[in-house]
């Protein structure tokens, strides 16, 4: 493979990057091989970055964002936007890994009109980062995507077309899942969604009761299954099970006992949770847990 090539060739020990372009995109890995600090990054277009090795501490002066960024995780900055670095472990031996994928608005544009989503009419999209952990599909379309950026293959912009549009309509998916549930913590009465929404998440334990949910949201079944379509391009169920999946990945990171997690987030056996997360994010509870608690020395996508 062209990039593990590629990467043996140490030109500095910061921030040592190797890129590849494509159409309205370019894709980079950037290995550090020293501890360092306030290392700035910043770019004219939308930046999404994915952790491969190692740890960074991201700094957002602008928004007073301090935070640890780690494998399996995503960083999304907005154009303009400046991100300040610390590499508190990386070393020769134990280099720090980022993949990072600059992508032209023109592109998030065409997919965003493609997917049609929206948000309710009174929720004001703002530009702003993005710090998430991604799931087993967001990791599999960055893998193909390497793979493709370092092929010389004559289809190579094609089917790197079509990769980027997979990854960009689940980052805005995730994005308007994100920006509308941080609203509901801030102001959870402020429409009927919210309020349904603020219920599932102070109910993770519960099942799904839809009829509660119509309720609080004041509308029928049929309109708030697709209000909520629209608004999260997903049913209340996956929703449910998605934040059910999530808080636990939390749970396992803290060592809570797998067998608590499950019945702590409403399965009903320990099995069903199980099967639950390995396929959701292609990993068994245990083996993420151990990871998690080894500080995920993976090297997942560069293998």
């Amino acid at each position: 493979m062209q990039i593990s090539k590629h990467r043996s060739r140490v030109e500095r020990l910061v921030e040592n990057k190797i890129s590849f372009a494509a159409n309205q995109v370019e894709l980079s890995v950037y290995d550090t091989y020293e501890s360092t600090n306030r290392v700035k990054l910043a770019s004219n277009e939308v930046l999404f970055c994915a952790m491969i090795t190692g740890k960074k501490v991201m700094h957002v002066d602008s928004c007073d964002y301090h935070q640890p960024f780690l494998p399996h995780q995503s960083f999304v900055l907005a154009p303009e936007q400046t991100v300040f670095i610390d590499f508190p472990d990386a070393s020769l031996s134990a280099p720090t890994t980022c993949l990072a994928i600059e992508i032209s608005r023109e592109k998030i544009n065409t997919v965003s009109e493609k997917l049609a989503l929206s948000l309710p009419s009174d929720f004001n999209y703002q530009k702003q980062l993005v710090h998430t952990e991604h799931n087993w599909q967001t990791q599999h379309c960055l893998g193909r995507l390497l793979h493709l950026f370092s092929e010389n293959e004559a289809e190579r912009g094609y089917f790197i077309d079509l990769a980027m549009d997979e990854l960009i309509a689940r980052l805005l998916q995730q994005q308007s899942r994100d920006l509308l549930l941080g609203a509901v913590k801030q102001a959870p009465d402020h429409n009927g969604l919210y309020q349904a929404v603020h219920y599932l998440e102070t109910h993770l334990d519960e099942p799904l009761d839809v009829e509660k949910l119509c309720k609080l949201s004041c509308m029928s079944r049929s309109r708030f299954f697709n209000q909520f379509k629209k608004s999260f391009a997903t049913t209340p169920q996956q929703w449910l099970q998605a934040r059910r999946l999530t808080e636990a990945k939390a749970k396992l990171k803290a060592g809570i006992q797998i067998t608590a997690i499950s019945f702590a987030l409403g399965f009903k056996h320990p099995s069903q949770f199980s099967r639950a997360f390995k396929q959701a994010f292609n990993i068994t509870p245990k083996d993420y847990q151990l990871q998690a608690l080894k500080a995920d020395k993976n090297d997942w996508l560069l293998r």
